[in-house]
């Protein structure tokens, strides 16, 4: 193709790729641009880990030799000396990582291991996320309407995403749709507090 352009001598104007990663798009772009789920994970929390340096690097190097692949992550101090690290994984993988994590018990010194299979991914995709003030609360208050227990939660500039019980899941979808205002027949732009740009 490039060669094409020279042949013809085309005027080809390259310009700087250091700019914003998502342009300001203005009012007319929706925040919030879709609703995904998923119901194909598991969540497996490990209880009582060691509180320590290297331990966490442990418990993913384990899961990393045998190929599995994470989704989400959540650690919590359980108290001053240990942990619990919750983490999400495809469904079709939960065999291999509980035979994995309990063959590694001794080394990751874990004092139980919790598995839920009941367990869906909700997420809210739009571009510039971080840039609109009350998108979070508007995804937390619309599944606590629903009564939606919240199990784990990721953020990133581009999504917000939760695992809930995956009996609520399509509830959880349709209330985060009419939140976001995506279930009008005719969609139209919610804009949420400006950013001062």
């Amino acid at each position: 193709m490039a060669n094409t352009i020279a042949n013809k001598m085309a005027n080809v104007d390259i310009r700087s790729t250091m700019g914003d990663l998502f342009p300001d798009l203005g009012p007319e772009t929706p925040v919030i641009s879709g609703v995904a789920h998923d119901r194909s994970e598991s969540m497996i929390t490990l209880r009582g880990v060691p509180d320590k340096p290297g331990n966490a690097a442990k418990v993913f190097t384990t899961l990393a030799t045998a190929n599995v692949n994470i989704d989400m992550i959540a650690q919590a101090s359980a108290s001053t000396e240990t942990a619990d690290i919750s983490l999400t994984a495809p469904s079709s993988a939960l065999d291999a990582v509980c035979k994995v994590l309990q063959g590694a018990r001794g080394e990751l010194q874990f004092t139980s291991m919790d598995v839920d299979p009941s367990v869906g991914k909700v997420a809210v995709v739009g571009v510039g996320m971080k840039t609109y003030s009350g998108l979070a609360a508007t995804f937390f208050t619309a599944l606590s309407d629903h009564g939606i227990n919240i199990l784990m939660i990721s953020t990133s500039e581009i999504r917000i995403a939760a695992i809930v019980p995956v009996k609520q899941l399509d509830e959880a979808v349709r209330a985060l749709h009419t939140a976001y205002g995506l279930d009008a027949s005719k969609v139209e732009a919610v804009v949420y507090g400006g950013s001062g740009r």
